[in-house]
Parts: structure tokens; C-alpha cells; sequence
């Protein structure tokens, strides 16, 4: 498959490069854009070579549940630029966290996570680890001395997210890893608000990162896509059975839209997070809002966290408005260049009302301890001009004094 003109090495090579260039599989063909494989299953020349294959003796794929071509590529890109050993993709950014927390465990088990999740991860935790005889403690995520004690017991993973859905807390993955891997367990970190290009969780200690694709990989609110990143015998080891054996394969056309997305995804990203800074320092001006979180402002409580380890802002921002819910609500149905929408990472800026959409799941003493009220608003910056979204946000926020 591979074409003879290609680079045999892109590991000296920069970023925005191996974002267009990593992981390429050429056919005989000789396309110019990565071959889309639309299969499900492989032919072979004889029985003794599907024999072969099926036992794993020989190279070659078998069956896209298993592995196909245009997957392969995704996953190979996504582990160039996250400085991963090996990547799996996924049906879904939920089917790749769901993955990472029930492959490794076993009944008996231990999971320590932080408090501020996303609502499905916190509902996996609290109603799906149980029914394996699988423990969860959650612990807040800024609070060492709670990591420590809820680790001094014995446990196989820790999970958390920085910055977290939907109020981006900032969790020290430093610290964690080394509190994690002292007690013996390992860390997955959920990184899709930073995106690889503003942080990364491996170099910080972790030994797993998990992504919605679907978020600013795509960046276009196309298709549904997930990845887990780690160590190559890892990998081997704890997934490809569960995955192969569950099936929650990414299909190759999905595959084969993010890998055209992770092409602009630096050009996207750096614009988002430019115009989020700029959209963050005026909407906290504003008399009708109470608090803004912004990773790159200073008055964000965990600003010292994000500027050991994020490279930039990032693209989200939450509002906190001061007459609660109804003002919340008069924000998004006076806002016209903005889209009320509970995905992020989009080339449109999408807004969204957690406790009614995203974390709404969760019982009002769940969002009370995790600083959630109907106050707030989750905002994802697009690719509009920020004068345009400025002057949406100024006659959206008069209305909702």
C-alpha cells in the first residue's frame, strides 16, 4: 500500500506539517488526498492466507470492525501530533472514554476521579461502574490532600479533565500523575478542550488521553468521532480485544472527515483562541455578567495551573450571568451570529445553557458541588470575525441586564 515516492520519516518535522502530512497511506493510485475505504471486509488469494490473517501471522486487515486503511491513517496522524506511541479511534468521544474506563477494569476495582466531568463520564461512574462491581470516588479536582487520601487506598484508574465541561476548572496533571502513579494506578485525561495543539497530558505524566473528535478535529459539525492515546503494548494489551470484541468502530467516512480536518486545525484553533480572548475581556466588562472563566485571563481561579501547562486560552468560555436563568435565557434568544447548540469546537460560535442541556442529568446537589448553577453559559468560539460576535454579545447581554 505504501507509495515508494513517500517520506519514510516525518519525526523531524513540525507540527502544522505532520498535521497534513502524518500517518498518509498511499494506494497504487497514487491520490493526492488520503483514500477513502468504503468496506466492510477483505478479500484474500487463497484460504491459507485468510487463515494467516485471521491468526494474526500475517499483515493485512481482516475487517473494518477490526482494523481498514483510512482508520489506520487517522490513528497513526493523531499519534504523530499527540506524541503517542499508538492511538485507537472510535465511534464517538463518549465510546472512547466509555472504552478507557471499562477495558482496564475488573470487578473489585477502583476508579478516583474528579468532580467537574463532563455529565455522561459522571453518569458512567455513578450508574454503569457499579452494576461491574466497580467502585467510584469522586474528589475535587484542585484539592491535593483529597487526592491523596482517596488514593491512598488501592485503585486502577484516575480520571480527569482540564479544562473541565463546562465551567473550565484546572486540574494540575503533574500532580495527579505523580499522586497516580504512586499509588500504582494510571491516569486518562480528557483533552478536548485543549485540543493536542494547546496541551499535552502524556508529556505532563498521563498515561492515557481520550478525545472527542468530534469536536475541534472536525471543526465543521459533520460526523461523530473518538480517540484513546497511549503506550503501543498497553494498547495491544487492554484494548484491542475489548474493541475488536464490543464493536465501537468509527466508520471510515467519519475517519476520512477528520483526517481532512486535522489538515486546518492549527489555522482553526489559533484563530478560535485568538478571537475567544478577545470576546472573554469584553463580555467580563459587561454589567449583566457576574464572573467569566477564560483560561487566559488572570482573575480565572486556576490561571497559574493553565499557564504551567496549556500553550494558549483555548476557544471556550463560561458566563456567568447575574439575573440567573432568565437572564441566561434572555442571552441566547437575543443573540442572531450565535447558534444555541450543545457541541464546541465548531467554525460557528455555538452557546449553550448546561444545566438545562449538557449536565442536566446531574441532581441539583451534583451541580452545587461542582460551582454549577443556572446562572452559566458554555460558550465555543468559531471562526467569525470577533467585531461581528462582539457586537452580537453587546446587544444579546443589553437584553439580558
Amino acid at each position: 500500500m505504501a507509495d515508494k515516492n513517500e517520506k519514510s520519516n516525518l519525526d523531524s518535522t513540525k507540527l502544522a506539517t505532520n498535521l497534513v502530512h502524518g500517518g498518509r497511506l498511499r494506494s497504487e493510485y497514487c491520490e493526492t488526498s488520503e483514500g477513502l475505504f468504503l468496506t466492510s471486509g477483505y478479500c484474500y488469494p487463497n484460504a491459507e492466507t485468510a487463515q494467516a490473517r485471521m491468526a494474526g501471522d500475517e499483515p493485512g486487515f481482516v475487517y473494518s470492525r477490526y482494523a481498514n486503511p483510512t482508520i489506520k491513517m487517522l490513528e497513526d496522524k493523531l499519534a504523530m501530533i499527540e506524541g503517542a506511541e499508538s492511538c485507537r479511534c472510535t465511534s464517538s468521544g463518549m465510546a472512547a472514554i466509555s472504552a478507557a474506563l471499562i477495558a482496564p477494569c475488573k470487578q473489585g476495582d477502583r476508579i478516583v476521579a474528579a468532580k467537574a466531568l463532563f455529565g455522561s463520564c459522571t453518569w458512567i461512574l455513578k450508574n454503569l461502574m457499579p452494576k461491574f462491581g466497580i467502585e467510584a470516588e469522586f474528589v475535587d479536582g484542585n484539592d491535593l490532600e483529597a487526592w491523596q487520601t482517596a488514593l491512598s487506598k488501592p485503585a486502577r484508574l484516575v480520571l480527569i479533565e482540564s479544562p473541565s465541561n463546562p465551567l473550565l476548572e484546572g486540574v494540575d496533571i503533574r500532580a495527579i500523575a505523580d499522586l497516580t502513579r504512586a499509588a500504582g494506578a494510571e491516569l486518562v485525561v480528557d483533552n478536548v478542550f485543549a485540543t493536542p495543539l494547546g496541551q499535552k497530558p502524556l508529556e505532563l505524566g498521563a498515561d492515557w488521553v481520550v478525545y472527542s473528535a468530534t469536536k475541534h478535529m472536525d471543526g465543521q459539525g459533520r460526523v461523530l468521532a473518538g480517540a484513546i492515546l497511549g503506550k503501543k503494548e498497553a494498547m495491544d494489551e487492554i484494548f484491542d480485544s475489548y474493541l475488536k470484541h464490543t464493536g465501537p468502530a468509527i466508520s471510515p467516512f467519519n475517519a476520512w472527515i477528520i483526517l481532512k480536518g486535522l489538515e486546518t486545525l492549527e489555522l482553526r484553533v489559533s484563530r478560535m483562541n485568538q478571537t475567544a480572548a478577545k470576546l472573554a475581556d469584553f463580555i467580563a466588562d459587561h454589567p449583566a455578567v457576574a464572573a467569566v472563566r477564560y483560561p487566559g485571563r488572570k482573575d480565572h481561579p486556576h490561571y497559574d495551573i493553565f499557564q504551567k501547562q496549556q500553550s494558549e486560552g483555548g476557544s471556550l468560555i463560561a458566563i456567568s450571568l447575574k439575573g440567573g436563568k432568565e437572564s441566561a435565557f434572555k442571552l441566547l434568544n437575543n443573540l442572531n451570529i450565535v447558534t444555541i447548540s450543545n457541541n464546541l469546537g465548531d467554525a460557528k460560535t455555538l452557546i449553550c445553557h448546561p444545566t438545562t442541556t449538557t449536565h442536566r442529568t446531574l441532581s441539583d446537589e451534583e451541580k452545587a458541588d461542582v460551582g454549577l448553577n443556572d446562572s452559566w453559559v458554555r460558550l465555543s468560539v468559531g471562526l467569525e470575525h470577533p467585531d461581528d460576535l462582539i457586537a452580537d454579545f453587546s446587544k444579546a447581554l443589553n437584553a439580558a441586564l
